[in-house]
């Protein structure tokens, strides 16, 4: 066992809580992006943002290895049950952000929780989805101005909820939470 680390049950309680939660949003969000799509196209990347929300809480609040992708995967299930048409989308979409998530937390062997590591994070996964989404959602539609304010929120929907997310991990943090969650 030595060189392995473990994950206590506090912890993938603390991730599971935090991934129903966040998934409750996430179903709320798949839920209107459907009218905001028809309706105001270029809101989607607000609305889409909200999906950086499980992993930003819980490397907030618990700061350890594999705490964001095992909550985006809670969450993706989460929001599953209630919209399961989309589970390939959701699980798609945790993989995708919960493994960003990590891998940029990797790059500092888990060590750097400064906001401005949350914020870059967040921007990464903002120009990754911009880009997967100009090629799917053939943003050319849109006027120039359009197509840049369109590119331009999906960067700042993934940073805003990011500030939403870090908000909420402090605040678990200052109630004790994260105390709780390493017994």
């Amino acid at each position: 066992m030595a060189g392995r680390t473990r994950m206590s049950t506090s912890v993938l309680l603390t991730c599971a809580a935090i991934g129903v939660a966040t998934g409750v949003l996430q179903a709320g969000a798949g839920a209107i992006s459907g009218f905001v799509s028809a309706a105001a196209p270029i809101l989607y990347g607000l609305v889409l943002g909200v999906h950086v929300l499980p992993g930003v809480v819980a490397q907030e609040l618990l700061r350890r290895p594999w705490v964001a992708l095992i909550t985006h995967m809670v969450a993706a299930l989460v929001a599953s049950a209630v919209v399961p048409l989309w589970i390939g989308r959701y699980i798609g979409t945790a993989l995708l952000i919960g493994g960003l998530q990590e891998l940029i937390a990797a790059t500092s062997r888990y060590k750097r929780w400064e906001p401005w590591r949350f914020f870059l994070s967040a921007v990464i996964v903002g120009v990754v989805i911009a880009a997967a989404i100009w090629f799917a959602a053939d943003v050319t539609r849109f006027p120039p101005w359009g197509q840049i304010v369109y590119v331009a929120l999906f960067i700042v929907g993934p940073v805003a909820w990011t500030a939403v997310g870090l908000a909420i991990g402090s605040a678990l943090r200052r109630a004790g939470v994260a105390r709780r969650s390493q017994r």
